[in-house]
């Protein structure tokens, strides 16, 4: 690798016997630029090859923006602090980094970390798969180190609240969303056949009673909503969110180790797809002899072009597609 280093750029030379300081110039498009490459002692000349050519890169006529040789120097610095355990990945112009943490569950994260010209002097901008923004303060004496600090102790404060989204994840079948994010705080929990119940969870106060949505029919739905709102008073914050589900709505929840997930996943009586998009079935028929599952944008599309339905508000009543009995479906985000 050293020698392929002093061939592409002959005019690059060691200043030390150790060969970790590099000093001269490279010929990008007929046109000498001045570099220093700086290298840890165990001679890393792997990645002082890759900023080579990255520099290279940056210097055609189309990009002149180059940070200055402090800027790599300081950028291996921090990550020797930080260690290179921690980096998942970092892009060909040395801008963009990818940090892994772990928090004390073991849950594996990833902070996104993207590096301004001027750092450490200008605050880099961060982003992680979080259910909360993610607010770090930053000086101009601040490091890798520091953001990777502060990421870890926001994951220790929402550790709570992943614990109780883990288990239901764990322990129910959960049809959305298909497939969970750390930043996702709903999960829509199927009780029975065209039978579910959305929570969406309070990351500050993750054992506390969730909002709750009920979904299915009504002949089905009401029984549960009256006992919802009859056993409320024995939520108990000191339990997990499934365990209080169970004991307000005085059922248990089908899980993995009790039922297959195709037994939830009716097909909508429209497009006769399950999921369309991201959305599954989530408006069905009330009438109990019928009980047909439909897309809430299916439904809408169907009723709308009826000329036996109308609209009062937001709502369209018509006729369900299989039964000819009443059914209704919000408009929502449609637009007529």
């Amino acid at each position: 690798m050293e020698s392929l280093l002093v061939k592409e750029s002959p005019l690059l030379l060691p200043l030390n016997k150790d060969k970790t300081v590099y000093d001269g110039f490279i010929t990008v498009q007929e046109r000498d630029f001045r570099i220093r490459i700086l290298l840890p002692p165990d001679h890393q000349l792997k990645l002082a090859n890759v900023l080579f050519q990255e520099v290279a890169l940056k210097c055609r006529p189309e990009c002149r923006s180059i940070p200055p040789p402090q800027y790599y120097s300081q950028l291996i610095i921090e990550m020797e602090d930080l260690g290179w355990d921690k980096l998942v990945s970092i892009d060909t112009e040395f801008r963009t980094l990818r940090l892994r943490a772990e928090d004390s569950s073991g849950r594996q994260h990833v902070v996104t970390v993207k590096l301004k010209p001027k750092h450490p002097v200008e605050a880099p901008w961060c982003s992680a798969d979080l259910p909360v923004p993610l607010a770090l303060t930053w000086t101009p004496q601040s490091s890798l180190g520091h953001v990777h600090t502060q990421f870890l102790l926001l994951l220790e404060s929402l550790a709570e609240f992943w614990a109780v989204l883990d288990e239901i994840d764990e322990k129910t079948w959960v049809l959305e969303p298909e497939k969970p994010s750390r930043a996702d705080t709903m999960r829509r929990i199927a009780i029975a056949n065209n039978v579910s119940i959305k929570v969406e969870v309070d990351t500050q106060h993750p054992k506390m009673l969730p909002e709750c949505c009920l979904l299915g029919a009504e002949h089905v739905v009401t029984p549960l909503r009256n006992k919802l709102n009859a056993n409320m008073h024995l939520w108990n914050p000191d339990c997990s969110i499934l365990q209080n589900l169970r004991d307000v709505l005085e059922i248990e929840f089908p899980s993995p180790a009790t039922h297959e997930k195709s037994s939830f996943s009716a097909e909508c009586g429209i497009c006769y797809a399950y999921r369309l998009e991201s959305a599954i079935p989530d408006q069905v028929c009330n009438d109990p002899r019928c009980g047909q599952p439909f897309h809430q944008a299916c439904l809408y599309e169907w009723l709308r072009g009826l000329p036996s339905s109308r609209q009062s508000f937001n709502i369209v009543f018509g006729e369900c597609p299989y039964c000819s009995k009443p059914i209704t479906v919000k408009m929502s985000t449609q637009k007529p």
